[in-house]
């Protein structure tokens, strides 16, 4: 009986590449979605925080609504929730406007996320609030009331 031998050593340097270029494929592949996961997480957080400064402006503009319906609380109102939007909001400031028996107050607040780069062509329009545009870089909440 005759004895068949196989020559492995020209096999295997032939296929010793291709294994070295798949673990570098996935390896790329691991590190691309490793970044995007965290471009998600960073995402994720920055709205996060900008739901937590609308939903703050939120709760101020109708603290000033209601406190400004009863006529002897008015200024004292406005300007205990001035400080507040202060301290709470980044660059907060409150103010009611209208005039008659329909008023709007009104919180701005600088938003950090909507500021237009230097190298930016166009610059974005500003933001209606009520009934006076908020400043460029802002976000705002307007809620209409009856005084």
């Amino acid at each position: 009986m005759s004895r068949l031998t196989f020559d492995t050593g020209a096999r295997a340097s032939a296929c010793g590449g291709s294994s070295l270029l798949e673990v570098m494929l996935a390896v790329a592949l691991v590190a691309v979605s490793a970044l995007g996961l965290i471009a998600a997480q960073l995402w994720t957080a920055r709205e996060a925080r900008a739901m937590t400064l609308r939903e703050s402006a939120a709760w101020i503009a109708d603290s000033i609504a209601e406190a400004t319906r009863t006529p002897a609380m008015g200024d004292a109102a406005l300007h205990q929730w001035s400080a507040w939007s202060s301290i709470l909001l980044p660059h907060g400031d409150a103010s009611i406007g209208g005039s008659g028996a329909v008023a709007t107050s009104r919180v701005t607040w600088a938003s950090v996320r909507d500021r237009s780069m230097a190298g930016d062509v166009i610059a974005e329009p500003a933001e209606p609030c009520g009934d006076v545009d908020a400043p460029a870089g802002s976000s705002c909440v307007a809620l209409g009331f009856v005084k």
